[in-house]
């Protein structure tokens, strides 16, 4: 087949090979082009083959070198350092990396993922967002695919993560321990996998303890401004909390923003536990108190699934789902209340 230009992709679908560029560059959002035309010109790229000139040039090379990385926030330290973890070790298998900020939006997941498959990356780590796992998994059977952090429910994709619900098990028991009962937790999106589990280990720890009629859980967002708006709810509220668990580092951010405004004190007035490890933690007055995940060692399983996928052609019997265990730093953010419980 004689290779198809923009032009005459362009010419199929009735619009500017401008337009054609935009959509398949990904950029469709920020040039406002229409969903039906994205659709019309995604089809059209699709069957016909088309290849960018600059890819084609590295398929006859042997192949493109280069890894996509998506990412819901890059802003987040957390995301930060696992990319850092992940580029340092794909550097060490001559890859190039590809980062996307899909900020936190299950079509700019998907769009920024066909993008990157027109770009003829060799291969994709995501974290995804949302529950719906049909894009990734279609794009999975033509390059792998592999999951970090988050995963779905149900899904052939191979995946990396760590056990969230004894994450939330052990943050929640951590403030029993110290007497509190009265406890808060403030999740982040409720449709992430991780979350959920989290949710699900503090209830269940507050169950055991015989606190399920205060267990209390708000929030929506895995970011600074969900952690202070719902702090600051709570502390403008009739029943105060004696400990906030935040399920992710940033969401700590905000919490400790409307304490301090609330002239309030960590740990002697409000003890504090934190999702997410970050070394700023320890930097903070007082050190935090967090549940931390292993983000190097899931940087190289994923890493190692991937490559060992891209170099053998079955890869679906080569699906990996793996669960590491998480730990509790010790900081200084959780005070010993007066009436101690025993457990």
């Amino acid at each position: 087949m004689k290779d198809l230009t923009l032009e005459a992709i362009a010419k199929n679908c009735a619009c500017s090979i401008t337009t054609v560029s935009r959509v398949i560059n990904g950029n469709s959002k920020k040039y406002r082009i229409s969903k039906a035309m994205t659709e019309k010109v995604m089809a059209e790229v699709t069957r016909s083959g088309y290849i960018p000139p600059f890819t084609a040039m590295s398929l006859r090379r042997g192949g493109s070198r280069m890894i996509g990385l998506l990412l819901p926030s890059i802003a987040n330290p957390y995301f930060a350092d696992m990319a850092s973890s992940i580029v340092k070790e794909l550097d060490k298998y001559d890859y190039t990396v590809i980062l996307v900020d899909t900020m936190e939006d299950e079509h700019r997941l998907y769009e920024s993922a066909r993008s990157l498959l027109l770009r003829r990356v060799e291969g994709m780590i995501a974290v995804p967002c949302g529950d719906n796992p049909e894009v990734l998994e279609q794009i999975g059977k033509e390059i792998p695919v592999v999951l970090i952090d988050r995963f779905y429910e149900s899904t052939s994709l191979s995946y990396v993560t760590t056990n969230n619900f004894k994450g939330g098990q052990d943050g929640a028991r951590t403030l029993i321990e110290a007497g509190h009962e009265k406890i808060v937790c403030i999740q982040g999106k409720r449709d992430s996998m991780p979350n959920q589990e989290r949710v699900e280990g503090y209830m269940q720890a507050m169950k055991e303890a015989g606190l399920e009629k205060n267990a209390k859980v708000v929030g929506d967002e895995f970011s600074v401004q969900n952690g202070y708006l719902e702090t600051k709810v709570l502390l403008n509220g009739g029943n105060i909390p004696s400990a906030i668990f935040a399920l992710s580092n940033t969401i700590l951010l905000g919490v400790l923003k409307a304490i301090h405004e609330s002239r309030l004190r960590v740990p002697e007035d409000i003890s504090i536990i934190s999702y997410d490890d970050n070394m700023y933690m320890d930097y903070l007055t007082p050190p935090i108190t967090r549940v931390g995940q292993p983000v190097e060692n899931m940087a190289r399983l994923a890493v190692k699934i991937l490559c060992d996928q891209m170099m053998q052609e079955r890869r679906s019997d080569m699906v990996s789902q793996i669960r590491l265990m998480p730990s509790l730093i010790q900081g200084q953010s959780v005070h010993f209340a007066q009436s101690l419980r025993k457990i």
